[in-house]
Formats: C-alpha cells, structure tokens, sequence
C-alpha cells in the first residue's frame, strides 16, 4: 500500500510538489476578496449561498443566542466532559507561553525594554466540509484567550441548511468565544481582513484550510496578520521496528483520512517491515468508513523509506520538515536531540499523533510543507506583539547623540543628525 521511493528521489518529488503555483486559483482568489472589500455583506450572502448552498439573508450571518442555546441542549455529557478535558490541557499548556515585558537601566540612567501585548482582536477560520473540526477552533482560540486577545471571534462555513455543526458552537463557548460567524472560504478570510457591517475587522487571522483560504490569507497579509500559509496535513513516523505494526499502520491512517494527507514511513527495519505496515494498512482501511479518502491519499502521498540508521532517518527529518513527526524507536528521548525541523513531536509507542490533535495540549494548528524549518505551531505568541521602550536621561544623552550624530552624517540623512544636534545646541 505504501510505495517505496529512494530516499534522494523523493526529496526531490517533495520540493517539486511543494513549489507548484496556482495562478488561475489565486486570481479566482484575487476576485473574491475584492467582491468582499467593496460589497460587504451582500458579497457574503452571494459566496455562501452559491459555495455552500446555504441561503442566509433571512436568518442572518451572526449565530445567535438562541442557536448557542439549542447546541448546548444537543450535545451529549459525554462530549462536555472530553471538551472539558481538552480544554482544561491546551489551556494549561499555554498559559506558561505568555511573556513578560522587561526593563533594564544602564548606569548613564538610559532605560531600554520591552512592552509586550496582546492584538485586540483575533478571528479564528475553522474549516467545514465533511467533519466538523471544532479541534481546530479549540486550539487556535485558547492560546488567543491565554494570550490576553480582548475579543476573539470565527468564522466557519454552514451547511446547507444555514447551520453550524453544535460540536463546534459547544466549543466555541467552552473556550471563551462569543460571536460566530457562518461564512467559509476565501470570502470568510476578506470579511475578517477588511471588516463588512456583520463581520468585525480583526488584527490577527489564525487557522488552517483549503487552498483558496490559504491563498487568501496570503493576499490579505499586510493590513492583517496571519499565523502561518498552511498546506495539507501530513505525518512523517521514523520506525526502528519496535512499535507494533499494527499501531503504526493505523497511526498512518489517521493523517490519510485528510483528502490529500501525506503520510511517510521511514524505517531502518526492512523491505519486511514495509509490507507488515503496509498489509496492516489494507486491512484497517476496509473496516473504515472513510476509506476512499484514505486510499486516495495512500496511493498518491504515501511513501515508504529504508535508511540504514537513525542518523539516516533524523536527517531526513530535517529535510522534510514534516507537520508532524512520530518517533516509534525504543529510545525516542536520544533520537529527538537529532531533529531540528518538526512542526509537532510525538514520542515513542503511547503517543500517536491523534492525541495531539484533541488533547494533549499543544496547538494542532502546525506548520506544513517544510515550513517548520522557520515556523511554529499557533501559540500565545502568535497573538502577542512587542513594543521597544526607550527612555535617555539629559546626560547619557549628551554622552551618545555625538557618536548617532557621526553614524547619521555617515549615511547623509542630515535630518536624522539635526534632530539630535538641536539638542546639543548646534
């Protein structure tokens, strides 16, 4: 089930694929957010109605009291009693994460630092389609919360009969949100970016999904923050042959069950060991009700690579960079000092990757297609942005403006100079 790729070659197949452009996509794009910036609502009710088949007018885009209401009565103690779980760990998860604004003074009486606060409002993107994935509104709220964000709100497509899944509206409120809207896309990324009567703008646009709200966040950067350009999910696990086939198949098809979920073994076991996994991974998917889905990703993202040590595995790691890495070796604490580039880690046989995107506590919204090299998951500091203080007494003053003086004249801004001369009386 897993094809076996030279380790070399699929480097390369992953850097080709990873650097495809969709210019038809991002005028289609382009378009939507422009509808949205001048229509405003009225392109909202249009986009929804005609991509999620829902008409809204009548009934409004805002969720209201009495729809928050009738979710909570829909939802079963079984499910409260997880959500709470899950909320009382990613809270606390998160809560060590908010940093402090500092201060320092130099003996002239300079005092320098930092003041760090939190955006004042963050809106939160949680995809629709064919599950509800209130995980992502969880992980991506709280830390806007922890953080300190005044007003957090989101926006996430309806169904077609204009509703939102009451899982993600029970959620929503666990977390401290109030207002959510029922508008998905592109067009949801613009409403947040440039504001409409409905839709508050925000300062911050936080979430993962397709390629068209990806896109759309990408345009919109600039007069709005976002977290990160995600792509679609993906799983790399490193095997030593230690952990039970049968738990590393399923692990694996956990991250297939996302149309266009990549999922990589990499392994120091064996041809053997492949088609064990692989054979396990046949078997599980015909018991499952999304197998289309998940063969569909298999056969065209699934990969298998031999590699003669863990030194070869961890340098492939680093290559790949991969959203999530599970390390299935007998020893995971020595093999995690080799990885330098993971969104998420998953250590050793009792930590599959699904704990992570329900309970665990860190974010499960991570960086994709080898942009951990440089990012990170959604975290406080994603809503967190600093401010440098800078306070001169009358003498350090006096002692320091000749030397910025000399450095301003240097690269003939006499403007930068005069400020300062005019203080020293020249």
């Amino acid at each position: 089930m897993l094809k076996q790729w030279d380790p070399q070659a699929f480097l390369q197949f992953l850097d080709q694929r990873r650097s495809q452009f969709y210019p038809e996509i991002e005028a289609q794009v382009r378009a939507i957010l422009e509808r949205v910036r001048s229509e405003g609502d009225d392109a909202l009710y249009d986009l929804t109605r005609r991509f999620d088949g829902a008409d809204l007018r009548e009934a409004g885009l805002m969720v209201t009291e009495a729809e928050f209401a009738a979710a909570e009565a829909q939802v079963t103690e079984a499910f409260r009693a997880a959500l709470q779980v899950a909320v009382d760990n990613i809270t606390a998860f998160h809560r060590p994460q908010v940093p402090n604004s500092w201060f320092m003074t130099r003996p002239d009486g300079t005092i320098l630092g930092q003041q760090v606060r939190p955006v004042d409002r963050a809106g939160i993107y949680v995809p629709g389609g064919s599950a509800p994935l209130f995980s992502c509104l969880l992980m991506t709220a709280i830390p806007a919360v922890v953080a300190g964000v005044r007003e957090v709100i989101v926006c996430t497509p309806p169904d077609r009969e204009g509703r939102i899944d009451p899982h993600m509206l029970a959620a929503a409120r666990a977390c401290g949100v109030k207002a959510v809207y029922k508008v998905g896309g592109a067009q949801a990324i613009g409403a947040m970016a440039y504001g409409t009567a409905t839709v508050p703008r925000v300062d911050m646009i936080a979430g993962p999904g397709n390629y068209y709200v990806t896109l759309a966040k990408k345009l919109v950067f600039g007069p709005v923050g976002i977290d990160m350009l995600a792509g679609p999910t993906e799983v790399l696990a490193v095997d030593d042959g230690s952990v039970d086939a049968e738990w590393l198949a399923a692990d694996l098809l956990a991250q297939a069950e996302h149309p266009n979920g990549m999922v990589i073994l990499v392994t120091t076991a064996g041809h053997d060991r492949v088609a064990r996994i692989g054979e396990a991974m046949e078997r599980q998917t015909a018991a499952l009700p999304r197998a289309g889905t998940i063969s569909r990703s298999v056969a065209e993202l699934g990969a298998a690579l031999l590699v003669s040590s863990l030194r070869e595995a961890a340098d492939i790691v680093n290559a790949v960079g991969p959203e999530h890495l599970e390390v299935n070796v007998a020893d995971p604490w020595a093999f995690l000092p080799m990885v330098r580039h993971a969104g998420s880690i998953f250590m050793g046989p009792w930590t599959p990757e699904p704990i992570g995107d329900y309970i665990a506590g860190p974010s499960n919204v991570i960086p994709t297609e080898g942009t951990a090299r440089y990012a990170s998951p959604v975290n406080v500091e994603t809503f967190i942005k600093r401010s440098a203080v800078t306070c001169y007494s009358e003498a350090a003053f006096r002692a320091q403006a000749p030397h910025a003086v000399q450095l301003a004249l240097t690269e003939d801004l006499q403007a930068h100079a005069g400020a300062m001369q005019v203080r020293l009386g020249k």
